[in-house]
């Protein structure tokens, strides 16, 4: 079956990448969005559609917000966000309006031919792999100074140090130790840093 699918990037050569790929590979028909209004467009007439992938970063899209757009106005269109930084809760968001999947640009070619045809034929498509991983990398949701002095912990600095090379003040280092340590359910430094590790969180 040759299939019509909607790629909508701002970025020209992505765009044409996996337009090339997608005719030569598979053998479907490809049309391009650079931006939301243009998709919104195209969708309403240039249809219909067997499948539209719908760069999460694209300008217009503002996030969340333009993916359930799209979802909701797509005349019974598969979306499948098309991303290089999307995150799994972002991910698992999209996936709950009712996006079909998830498909990294970082993906494989091949891979992501298969993941094509894979939604297009009804399925929900999300790599394996992405999802344990980011599921895995930070299970205590640390901010951001937290890792910080995480990191520094883990290399066997003391408070006093840490404040020092990080402009920060002593009181503020021991307040993020003590949230370290309730988080991560550690008792001590050492076992802060062992977890840490163990985690592969720094």
């Amino acid at each position: 079956m040759c299939a019509k699918i909607l790629i909508a990037d701002d970025h020209s050569l992505v765009r044409e990448l996996i337009a090339d790929s997608i005719v030569s590979g598979l053998g479907h028909v490809t049309v391009s969005a650079s931006d939301l209004n243009e998709t919104k467009d195209l969708i309403e007439g240039g249809g219909p559609f067997d499948l539209i992938l719908l760069d999460y970063d694209m300008p217009g899209v503002n996030g969340i917000a333009g993916i359930n757009e799209i979802i909701e106005n797509s005349k019974g269109a598969p979306v499948a966000i098309l991303s290089g930084i999307a995150s799994r809760s972002i991910v698992e968001e999209a996936l709950k309006l009712g996006a079909k999947g998830f498909v990294p640009k970082t993906l494989h070619i091949k891979s992501m031919l298969a993941a094509i045809d894979f939604m297009i034929a009804g399925e929900v498509y999300a790599p394996f792999d992405f999802m344990i991983k980011e599921a895995d990398a930070d299970p205590y949701e640390l901010t951001g100074k937290e890792k910080k002095v995480l990191g520094e912990i883990c290399k066997g600095k003391a408070n006093k140090e840490i404040a020092r090379e990080h402009n920060m003040s002593e009181s503020s280092v021991k307040m993020h130790v003590r949230s370290l340590s309730r988080k991560m359910n550690a008792r001590n430094r050492t076992q802060l840093a062992l977890i840490a590790l163990e985690k592969e969180i720094v």
